[in-house]
C-alpha cells in the first residue's frame, strides 16, 4: 500500500465486533466499536489503514498485550497473523470504526474471519497510517483500483467538494460486486469478467482522455497493473510524483506475507526503472 510514513500508535489497540453487513457477494462489512477505539486518529486522511491481528490458533498471549514482547519471546510461528485494510469509515462520536473485507470464500484469513464475524467478537489492531486524501486545489482528480482499493475510493469520493471533477473507474469480477456511494462522481465500473487482473483497468485508463489542468491521482491494487499505470502516469503524461498516490495493495500469487517482505524492493526497482530521465 506509495511507500508511507511509519504508522503511528505502536501499542495494539482492542476493538469489538458491534455488526456485520454482506455488502456483495464478495464483499463484507464489520464495524468495530469499544472502549479501545478511544480517541483513533483515523479522519485526516481517506486511506486511513490498520493492521489487524489475528492470533495463531491455540496461543494465548500474555496481558498486557505486547507486540514487542511477543516477538522476543515466542517463535515467529506463534505470532498473530497481520493483515492490512483500509478504514471505511470512522465515526469519532459513535466510536465506530468500519472495515470491508474482500471474501473468497474459506481462502485466507481475514476474509473467512469477517464472513463468520458476530456481535461481541474481539480483534486487536495497530495503526492508523495513511497518507493520501484528494487535494482540494487540483483541477481534476484520477481516482482507479479494483476491488482492494474500492474502501478507500468510496471514502475518498465521499469528501470530494461538490462540483470536484473526477475520472473514476473501478475494476470488479462483475455487475454484482458494483456498490452504491454517495459520491456525485460518475463512476466507470469495469467488469473482469474472467480477464486478467488489471486488464480492463490499464485499457481504460490508457483510452482515457486527460482533461486540462492538475490532476491529483490515486492508483491502487493489485501490483502488477499498478505497476502499468504508474509508467502510463510518470513516463507517458509526466506527472509529477507528488500528485501521484501509487501503490499495490496485493500482488498475484503472494500472500500478505509474502508481497510485504519483498515490497520494498519491488518498489525501488519499478521507481529505478520508470522515472523520467533527468534532462542533460
Amino acid at each position: 500500500m506509495t511507500e508511507r510514513p511509519a504508522r503511528k500508535g505502536r501499542n495494539a489497540r482492542i476493538a469489538q465486533v458491534v455488526r456485520t453487513e454482506r455488502l456483495t457477494p464478495h464483499m463484507q462489512r464489520v464495524v468495530f466499536g469499544g472502549d479501545g477505539l478511544a480517541g483513533l486518529p483515523a479522519d485526516v486522511f481517506t486511506d486511513h489503514y490498520v493492521k489487524l491481528l489475528f492470533p495463531a490458533e491455540g496461543v494465548t498471549y500474555p496481558e498486557p498485550f505486547d507486540m514487542q514482547r511477543i516477538r522476543e519471546e515466542l517463535p515467529r510461528e506463534q505470532w498473530p497473523v497481520t493483515r492490512t485494510y483500509t478504514v471505511r469509515d470512522w465515526d469519532a462520536e459513535q466510536q465506530e470504526m468500519t472495515v470491508d473485507f474482500v471474501v473468497h470464500g474459506d481462502q485466507g484469513i481475514a476474509g473467512p474471519w469477517a464472513a463468520h464475524a458476530q456481535p461481541g467478537d474481539v480483534l486487536r489492531f495497530m495503526g492508523p497510517g495513511g497518507d493520501y486524501s484528494p487535494d482540494p486545489t487540483a483541477d481534476w482528480h484520477l481516482i482507479a483500483g479494483d476491488e482492494s482499493a474500492l474502501p478507500a475510493i468510496a471514502r475518498a469520493l465521499e469528501s470530494l467538494p461538490d462540483g470536484a471533477e473526477a475520472r473514476v473507474l473501478v475494476e470488479i469480477p462483475g455487475p454484482e460486486e458494483e456498490q452504491k456511494i454517495d459520491t456525485g462522481a460518475e463512476i466507470t465500473w469495469l467488469h473482469r469478467a474472467g480477464r486478467p487482473v488489471g486488464a480492463a483497468l490499464v485499457e481504460a485508463v490508457r483510452a482515457l482522455d486527460f482533461p486540462q489542468g492538475r490532476v491529483h491521482a490515486f492508483v491502487h491494487g493489485e501490483a502488477g497493473f499498478v505497476k502499468e499505470l504508474r509508467r502510463l502516469l510518470r513516463i507517458e503524461h509526466d506527472i509529477p510524483r507528488d500528485q501521484l498516490s501509487i501503490s499495490g495493495y496485493w500482488r498475484l500469487g503472494l500472500n500478505e506475507d509474502g508481497w510485504q517482505s519483498s515490497k520494498r524492493e519491488w518498489n525501488a526497482q519499478v521507481e529505478a526503472e520508470q522515472e523520467p530521465a533527468s534532462p542533460a
